[in-house]
């Protein structure tokens, strides 16, 4: 049994990047109406091009039982949601092009992360019994191109909770 604890930019660093408007923007656009937080994830593409598609996955409940982690040699790929629901985010670092131990975290509503290329992930998780209509509606920008960008392991089963702190 693993447990979650909520999602960090510290914490998440050796898998990527972690997309929330927090503190103040670094810079102000639109007459001074509008807050950017520049350049917030390092997209990263061996070939082809970014593309932003919709996904649309069924929320699910904690404890989570894993089994399958994947990973996009060829790009990063960011998953930002559509709503502000939280979803369970689950890593490994690579162990001789294996997955190593996974970590997972929970994100808070309206945070969305960044893989960089080559990093092992769980398939894309909301959580259920958020009250939020479509909470499993996610935009997601990754590589578009020819050739594989897929990787698929299959992994001892384990147990996903919420940290209790």
């Amino acid at each position: 049994m693993i447990t979650a604890p909520p999602l960090t930019a510290v914490a998440f660093a050796p898998f990527g990047d972690v997309l929330e408007a927090s503190g103040e923007p670094n810079r102000i656009i639109n007459a001074g109406l509008c807050g950017r937080w520049h350049d917030t994830a390092r997209l990263d593409f061996g070939d082809g091009r970014a593309g932003i598609s919709l996904f649309r996955a069924q929320p699910r409940t904690l404890p989570y039982t894993c089994d399958l982690l994947e990973r996009h040699p060829e790009g990063s790929q960011a998953f930002i949601p559509m709503t502000a629901a939280a979803f369970l985010v689950i890593v490994a670092l690579d162990e001789d092009g294996q997955p190593g131990m996974p970590l997972a975290f929970i994100t808070a509503p309206g945070q969305g992360i960044n893989l960089h290329r080559g990093t092992w992930h769980g398939v894309l998780t909301p959580l259920a019994d958020t009250g939020i209509p479509d909470n499993g509606l996610f935009a997601v920008i990754d590589r578009i191109g020819s050739g594989a960008n897929l990787q698929e392991a299959q992994v001892a089963p384990f147990t996903v909770q919420a940290s209790s702190g």
